[in-house]
């Protein structure tokens, strides 16, 4: 994964700005979700994604980093997990994504332990 987790790759194809609202989130081993809101903020650049019935509607927050490729003709976010790493992470909190600093630390830790060395 990327060395700044809450930004996104210089290789990831991400344009600042971009609405990536409703694009399909693909893992390493399928569809996840569509994205139902991302950030550019830097240092917490993310993507909260809905998984529909996946996981039983469960919305999830993916920090910029796990973002491999951004592919603007299909509409489509690849990303540098597997559907077992997003089923298994934090559930996205609405109320402390914007104003507790412990929620992102405590989310970046869970994806912080997929990083590549």
């Amino acid at each position: 994964m990327s060395d700044n987790l809450w930004g996104y790759r210089p290789s990831s194809g991400h344009t600042a700005g971009a609405d990536l609202t409703g694009y399909t989130v693909e893992a390493t081993d399928g569809s996840i979700g569509k994205v139902d809101k991302h950030s550019d903020d830097v240092g917490s650049a993310s993507l909260v994604v809905d998984t529909g019935i996946w996981i039983f509607g469960k919305e999830v927050l993916l920090p910029a980093g796990t973002v491999t490729r951004i592919d603007t003709e299909d509409r489509k976010v690849f990303v540098e997990l597997t559907k077992d790493q997003v089923k298994d992470s934090p559930e996205f909190d609405r109320h402390k994504h914007t104003g507790d600093p412990g929620y992102h630390a405590q989310v970046g830790g869970y994806y912080g332990a997929f990083r590549i060395m």
